[in-house]
């Protein structure tokens, strides 16, 4: 299982990869899953408290695999 760390390092790698701007503050939040199966998926999103320049990916927290991203520019 990957820990906060890690999921926002993989993040942040995936961001520059794509060419988003990946700002701070960054939010990540564990989901465990509704029947306790798995580890559950990490959700961070970058530029948290404000608008604009937000890149937001989902991540499995057991293997690291990006499941869902996608970006705000303004």
């Amino acid at each position: 299982m990957i820990d906060e760390k890690e999921a926002i390092a993989l993040a942040r790698a995936a961001a520059t990869a794509a060419g988003w701007a990946f700002v701070e503050p960054v939010q990540a939040r564990l989901r465990k899953p509704w029947f306790g199966k798995g580890a559950g998926r990490w959700e961070i999103n970058s530029n948290a408290m404000a608008f604009g320049a937000r890149a937001r990916f989902v991540i499995d927290a057991v293997d690291g695999r990006i499941l869902d991203k996608g970006y705000i520019p303004r």
